[in-house]
């Protein structure tokens, strides 16, 4: 599935990410540094057992990427959501998140992140549960759905 995005394409899938790309990403957030190049399949290879995946691209360079772990039904944990500084601020990390809880709407989401993006995921509709320097921000679909009387 694509769709256009502020003159972006956001791509939903798990196979063929690159993993160079991922890697950028990761660099340019501060995620990893010196990778020795035996490890550097790691980038492409935690898509594999991935539930779900949303990659962002402007022509041909990967700026954002999300994934999700989840069983499908109960609950979903958001996992590596990161989007290129230069392309921060554009809503970009927030609609990646609203298609994931888009997959499990009335499900029980968690990301846990540290303290300087609390306030992303409470934008986001998610509470945070621990307010120390890393915590667990959570989206309880159930509770949306009870008011909507969908249970």
């Amino acid at each position: 599935m694509y769709q256009y995005f502020n003159g972006l394409i956001i791509r939903e899938g798990t196979e063929g990410v690159p993993a160079h790309s991922v890697e950028a990403l990761f660099k340019d957030a501060g995620w990893s540094r010196n990778i020795p190049a035996w490890q550097k399949e790691k980038f492409s290879l935690i898509f594999t057992n991935s539930t779900w995946a949303f990659t962002v691209w402007d022509q041909n360079e990967m700026i954002g990427m999300v994934r999700v772990i989840s069983d499908k039904i109960m609950a979903a944990n958001i996992m590596d959501l990161v989007v290129l500084s230069n392309y921060r601020g554009r809503g970009i990390g927030k609609k990646l998140v609203q298609l994931c809880v888009g997959k499990l709407p009335h499900g029980d989401w968690f990301a846990h992140t540290s303290a300087n993006n609390f306030k992303f995921y409470e934008m986001c509709g998610f509470e945070v549960k621990d307010l120390k320097e890393n915590g667990t921000c959570a989206y309880y679909g159930y509770i949306k759905a009870r008011k909507q009387g969908h249970r």
